[in-house]
Parts: C-alpha cells; sequence; structure tokens
C-alpha cells in the first residue's frame, strides 16, 4: 500500500463454538518494522497469529497483505506470497542436517519439472546451485557454520530454534512471523535471536510480527506494541507508552485469568 502499510488487520475475529477467542482485533504493521503482539496467557495472540498465517481461518474480519487480501489463504500458499513464520513449538526435520532443513525452506521457489530434475541437467542444476548458495548465505548470517552439517535433532534446544529461523529466511519472505521464538531459550540464547531480528530487519530488509512472552526482548527492540486481553486489543503503542498504559498494567498484574 502507498501508506508504507505492509501488514492490515481489520476487525479480526474467530469463534470456536460458543467462545470468542479473538474478537474484532485491528492493526496495521509498517515496512520495516518490528511489531510485537503481546498480552496475558490465553489472550488469543497465537489464534489471531494463526489466522494472519493462514492456520485458522477467520469467522470474520479481513487480513490484506501488500494491498492484497490473503484472508482465508492455506497456510502452503503464504511462502509464495512472502510470508514466512516460525512455531511456537519445534517444527524442524530432525533426522535431517541443517543444511537439508534450510532447503526445505527454498521449495517455494523451485521452478523445475520433473523431467528436469531427473536429468539434472540445465536449469535444475543452476537453479539446485542458486538453492545452496542461498542456503549458505543464511548459514552465513546465522552463524551456523559449524553445525552446517548435523543432524537437527543431535543441536541444543536453541539451535534448533535457529534453525527453524533459518527455514524461514529461506523462504525469501517480506513479513516474517516469529511465535514465541525465545519461549525455553536462556539469557544468552535470547539475546542472539534478539541481534538476529534485528539484524534480520536492518540488514535484509524484513519487516518482523512477533507473538512474545519475554518482555525483555519486546521492550528492547520492538517499533511498536499491540497489547490483546481476552481476545480484544487493549492498548497501541510505543514500548514505553504501552508498559505505562494502566489497562495493560492491570492485565498483567491485575490478575487477569487465562481464557
Amino acid at each position: 500500500m502507498n501508506d508504507g502499510t505492509l501488514l492490515r488487520v481489520e476487525g479480526l475475529t474467530k469463534r470456536f463454538g460458543g467462545v470468542e477467542a479473538v474478537s474484532g482485533v485491528s492493526f496495521h504493521v509498517g515496512r520495516g518494522e518490528i511489531y510485537s503482539l503481546i498480552g496475558p496467557n490465553g489472550a488469543g495472540k497465537t489464534t489471531t497469529f494463526n489466522m494472519i498465517s493462514g492456520v485458522v481461518r477467520p469467522s470474520s474480519g479481513k487480513v490484506t497483505f501488500d494491498g492484497v487480501d490473503i484472508g482465508g489463504k492455506p497456510p502452503h500458499r503464504m511462502p509464495a506470497i512472502g510470508v514466512g513464520r516460525t512455531f511456537q513449538n519445534l517444527a524442524v526435520f530432525k533426522h535431517a542436517t541443517v543444511v537439508e532443513n534450510l532447503l526445505v525452506g527454498r521449495h517455494c521457489h523451485m521452478r523445475t519439472n520433473v523431467l528436469d530434475a531427473m536429468w539434472f541437467a540445465g536449469r535444475a542444476r543452476r537453479e539446485e546451485l542458486e538453492h545452496r548458495r542461498k542456503v549458505e548465505e543464511i548459514i552465513d548470517f546465522l552463524e551456523i557454520e559449524d553445525i552446517r552439517d548435523m543432524p537437527v535433532g543431535a543441536l541444543s534446544y536453541g539451535m534448533q530454534k535457529r534453525v527453524e529461523l533459518g527455514r524461514a529466511l529461506a523462504t525469501e519472505p517480506r513479513l516474517l512471523l516469529l511465535d514465541e521464538m525465545v519461549s525455553g531459550m536462556n539469557t544468552e540464547e535470547t539475546e542472539d535471536i534478539a541481534r538476529f531480528v534485528l539484524d534480520i530487519r536492518d540488514e535484509l530488509g524484513i519487516t518482523v510480527l512477533m507473538v512474545e512472552h519475554d518482555m525483555g526482548i519486546v521492550m528492547d527492540i520492538s517499533d511498536r506494541v499491540c497489547v490483546l486481553n481476552f481476545g480484544r486489543k487493549i492498548a497501541e503503542g510505543t514500548p514505553a507508552q504501552v508498559s505505562a498504559d494502566s489497562a495493560v498494567i492491570e492485565a498483567y498484574l491485575g490478575g487477569a485469568k487465562a481464557a
């Protein structure tokens, strides 16, 4: 869109039977922003995230990416559109190597047909070399050269999360959705991810939307923050504005129950 908005969410609502998990949530994410979606447990963050990425179909509302309505599009179509994501629970191929996991992220850019692939000549060979070149760039970017040929299941939890981040980057997203990226990580691992997220925005030019519980990383690297509680938006603004908002303080410290 010509106003600098890359993602626009309007009146997003999701009902599960008689329960309204998300109710009329609206916000926008500008190009080059790091935007965080936060809230207590059960606030509707992951459901909102899943509606944006196509995992869950909205009951009503609209999701627009770069001026195009993507509401209801299946999740496997999102990488080709320009939307990549990680998951709260690890979704890596543990028996495959780091390189093989990253190459999976290149699938949405593969154009060769069966015959090309069978003979591995011409276009298929050029495409394979290009995909591997992209993967090597990501390996260098995420500083995982020393584990590139290891099976992912043999790595620490923090490194597995880094590989999942690399696979999302391999799709060449314009918008990267990070779902609880630092959950379960120690302080050093969390600081590494915070640095990588900033570099993803500053060096790679990728817009970032995060769902995150770790308030340290949210307040340190976010440009703007949206706060949900019981499925509704209760605040939005800079980290400083949001942290001083009385409704946010009440939601986190006033005994808000999980929905």
